[in-house]
């Protein structure tokens, strides 16, 4: 007989460790995706200094005090970035549940319940005959009273539930990275509306100056036209060109209070005027701007860092997908008072109730879903290396972008500026031609439009370098320390 129940046992215990090997065998397995994080040496054109503006504070990058006082009021209230705070909180909150799932789960329980079962069944023949005292029959209906504690816990063999703590830690990790991300795209937006703003005002009092030029021509227009030295069409065409010139100026203003109507938006406050510098923006000189190297694209820009925690995070979701084809071992255990009376329940150890389980349980058959959602993890690997090299291209090329634009709007502001002076001369000599009647005024309306566009074009031009010296700061990385 003991042969008998050795050979049961035997047969129990291989059966258990076929059907392990039957579900292990067919647990399917899928290449992770190697990322590919190789950049140029350097930049074109650039030597390959580690010298880099990135590791700048905003704060010391930009010298202008209204500016900065504007950023260090839009980092405290702007909404958009008090929103993704709280996003980065509920990313801290999960990293705290998950870590939660592979520790044991202990709760007090206590109930009470009646029970009234059949006479005529198993269990009721047997209360029927049963006598807690002599002569006390069992009791009927029958009350139940109990607590105590009740314990569970998986045990984490495969790493499934620590994987999905690391998981839950790289994704909160990739959350600061995209909050970075946010300060350094808000630093750079309100940064590039202050210099639009600056070169609205310059515009304005461009257009201002030019105003009173054409109508101090205008004057001397009349006054030749009323000594028979010019005709009234001369007269018409300068009065034409100072209303042109007053309808632009309205057009500007409204396009002031836009700008200033967006930064108060940034800042978290309703319409207000916005104090900025009156320094001419042609007069404002950029520091140089160190770019490193590629490489260092990959530390600094918080997009790029993001990207790569998400990707690790999803190397983690691929393991953890895979661990539920393998089975689960679960414990759980008791331990408690009950009696079928209150008072019952702190006699000991009569009322003393305790339990002890463990389960294995493996997928066996239908695994679809268990197939789909391992499946979904790959792709979503697949997927997270792509965004990953996507943002390593896409910082190189916007940085090789803004340096090659920072070289040609240098050399294109100094041949506008060459322009403006030339143009700004031939204002004084065509008055002084005119006046002497050796000159028509179609040249000196001309030559008067011609220095407008002409120093208008230049206020442009300076206000694209101060953009790209900010995007260079930006592309680079710099902003969100």
């Amino acid at each position: 007989m003991s042969n008998i129940k050795l050979l049961k046992i035997r047969f129990e215990h291989l059966f258990v460790l076929v059907s392990f090997l039957v579900v292990y065998s067919c647990v399917p397995t899928r290449e992770l995706k190697k990322e590919n994080t190789i950049v140029p040496e350097n930049y074109k054109n650039a030597t390959a200094d580690t010298i880099n503006s990135a590791a700048m504070k905003w704060d010391q990058y930009f010298s202008d005090p209204n500016l900065k006082s504007i950023i260090d009021t839009a980092l405290v209230h702007n909404q958009e970035l008090n929103i993704m705070l709280q996003e980065v909180q509920v990313a801290k909150n999960e990293i705290r549940a998950r870590k939660g799932e592979y520790l044991p789960f202990v709760n007090l329980q206590a109930g009470a319940e009646v029970e009234k079962v059949g006479r005529y069944t198993s269990q009721g023949a047997n209360d029927a005959n049963t006598e807690i005292r002599d002569g006390e029959e069992f009791p009927e209906p029958l009350p139940n009273y109990s607590f105590g504690a009740v314990a569970s816990w998986e045990l984490d063999v495969w790493k499934k539930l620590r994987n999905s703590k690391k998981a839950a830690v790289l994704e909160y990790l990739a959350s600061e990275e995209g909050k970075n991300f946010m300060v350094t795209n808000l630093v750079s937006e309100i940064a590039s509306s202050y210099y639009e703003l600056l070169a609205l005002d310059n515009q304005l009092k461009i257009i201002e100056q030019n105003i009173a030029i054409q109508q101090n021509v205008l004057s001397i227009v009349k006054l030749q036209k009323q000594a028979a030295r010019a005709t009234e069409l001369g007269v018409k065409r300068f009065q034409a060109e100072v209303l042109k010139n007053q309808s632009s100026k309205y057009k500007i203003h409204q396009q002031i209070t836009e700008i200033e109507n967006k930064i108060c938006f940034l800042m978290g406050s309703y319409p207000k005027h916005i104090k900025r510098t009156t320094t001419a923006i042609v007069d404002i000189v950029n520091d140089p701007v160190y770019a490193g190297i590629p490489s260092q694209l990959l530390q600094n820009r918080p997009d790029v860092r993001q990207a790569e925690y998400e990707l690790a995070a999803h190397k983690l979701n691929v393991k953890v997908a895979r661990a539920n084809f393998y089975p689960s071992i679960g414990i759980k255990a008791g331990v408690g008072f009950e009696g079928f009376k209150p008072r019952f329940l702190t006699r000991t150890p009569e009322s003393l109730a305790y339990n002890l389980v463990g389960d294995v349980v493996a997928p066996l058959i239908n695994r679809n879903a268990i197939k789909a959602a391992y499946k979904n993890a790959s792709n979503k690997q697949i997927k997270a290396v792509y965004e990953y090299e996507k943002a390593i291209l896409n910082g190189y090329i916007q940085t090789a972008n803004e340096l090659s634009n920072i070289e040609n709007l240098k050399k294109s502001f100094n041949m506008k500026q060459e322009e403006v002076n030339v143009l700004t001369e031939s204002i004084d000599i065509s008055t002084r031609l005119f006046k002497s009647a050796r000159a028509d005024y179609m040249e000196v309306l001309l030559t008067q439009r011609d220095a407008l566009e002409a120093k208008i074009e230049l206020i442009e031009t300076k206000k694209e370098q101060m953009l790209a010296h900010i995007n260079i700061y930006h592309t680079l990385g710099g902003g969100w320390n």
